[in-house]
């Protein structure tokens, strides 16, 4: 007897990235999407970043489009599928393989997995899964300290160096903060029952994790524990990085330095979005630079990545690898980014959702819904190639790009 299919099912696969941010608020808790969400202040950033790219038009041609499109590119040193790269962020638990479904997703699709200091999964778990992987720093502890992180990310595998130094450590959001706890216990999971009782689906992930393992998640960061010691929680980690003192740029060279005397790989700055620290960086020796406002969680107020990237690009595109972070959601947004001078994109909140919503299957879906409307954006522009994008594809208006920072080599 054939077995009779519900008609009414959902079907696991999303046709957008709003779909899979749609499935991952019915699914998940309001104090984990809540944290999804973010931005900081009034949230100005973080809604400047999307709505940045819907000011960027198109003037397709009706005829002579290619019947083959490329969509492959290099981005520092590595050949990628596509030209999106997943950015690193803290503490993925909206998933019990967090981290490690992100980066088996990342090695199906073929392209470089950042995996974050504050990530809930290991180092060697997640280079275990094959991902080319760039381990992400913030400046957080003392020199000794950063070394041993460093050597250690090296001996796992890593390919690169990611340094996340972009952090103003903005409160108050308007909407409300949610809460986060510092661990999983009885007395928590009491507490916070009544958010979490009516997200079935998402209990029993986790419950199906804790039958396996006889544990639940600890929210903690294991990639910032000491030799042989216990990982710190999140918070700890937190209040690490909040009492480090901030860098110089003379730390940020000793940084890059001290990562090509133990591994020889790329060291990429990630929160750039003025041209004097782009240039400051290259000074520095970098080599690669990521136009970000970190998602719009730092200060808020700064101006979308795609609106500070040209003139970034322009000035020291042809000296590094320039990457853009920030507000990501189609394909076509890729493409504008490319045609603005960036090598590839960063995407955070999609690939989180895209997790969120159906595990390293979603962030797979996520990966091919940017595939596909870079492929159609190609297509309608009459492009063979994503190398072949310049800002000409593109009708910008007026007061769009934003020039920010004079190039002042003397500033200390």
């Amino acid at each position: 007897m054939t077995k009779l299919e519900n008609p009414w099912k959902q079907n696991p696969w999303f046709e957008s990235v709003a779909v899979a941010q749609e499935r991952a608020r019915k699914r998940l808790p309001q104090p984990v999407y809540g944290a999804l969400v973010a931005g900081s202040e009034r949230g100005q950033s973080v809604a400047d970043n999307q709505a940045a790219f819907a000011e960027l038009g198109w003037a397709p041609h009706v005829v002579g489009q290619h019947a083959k499109r490329e969509i492959a590119t290099t981005v520092f040193g590595h050949d990628l599928a596509l030209p999106v790269i997943i950015s690193p962020t803290g503490v993925q638990a909206v998933h019990p393989d967090g981290e490690v479904a992100v980066a088996r997703a990342a090695a199906a699709r073929g392209t470089i997995m950042g995996l974050s200091n504050f990530a809930s999964k290991s180092v060697e778990e997640v280079t275990a899964t094959g991902a080319t992987t760039f381990f992400q720093m913030y400046w957080t502890g003392d020199r000794d300290t950063m070394v041993q992180r460093m050597t250690r990310a090296h001996a796992a595998g890593v390919q690169g160096l990611i340094a996340t130094l972009d952090w103003s450590f903005s409160i108050g959001r308007d909407w409300g903060s949610p809460e986060i706890p510092e661990k999983v216990d009885l007395r928590t999971m009491v507490r916070m029952a009544p958010k979490v009782a009516t997200k079935g689906r998402w209990m029993w992930q986790f419950g199906k994790q804790f039958r396996a393992t006889g544990r639940l998640p600890d929210l903690t960061a294991p990639n910032l524990a000491p030799p042989g010691g216990d990982a710190p929680t999140f918070f700890g980690a937190y209040y690490e990085w909040m009492t480090t003192p901030p860098p110089t740029w003379d730390d940020v060279a000793w940084m890059r330095e001290t990562w090509d005397q133990i591994s020889g790989t790329p060291f990429v700055l990630k929160g750039v979005c003025r041209i004097d620290d782009a240039l400051r960086a290259v000074d520095a020796g970098v080599d690669g630079i990521s136009v970000s406002n970190h998602g719009g969680n730092n200060l808020d107020g700064t101006p979308a990545a795609i609106r500070v990237l040209k003139p970034i690009a322009d000035r020291v595109g042809d000296q590094v690898d320039v990457v853009m972070d920030g507000g990501v959601r189609r394909g076509s947004d890729v493409v504008k980014a490319l045609a603005l001078g960036a090598r590839a994109v960063l995407i955070g909140r999609a690939y989180l959702w895209g997790l969120a919503a159906n595990g390293q299957a979603g962030v797979e879906n996520v990966l091919d819904v940017l595939s596909s409307g870079i492929d159609s954006a190609l297509r309608g522009l009459a492009l063979p190639s994503v190398s072949e994008l310049r800002p000409e594809h593109l009708i910008v208006p007026d007061g769009f790009h934003v020039e920010v920072g004079a190039p002042d080599r003397a500033r200390p």
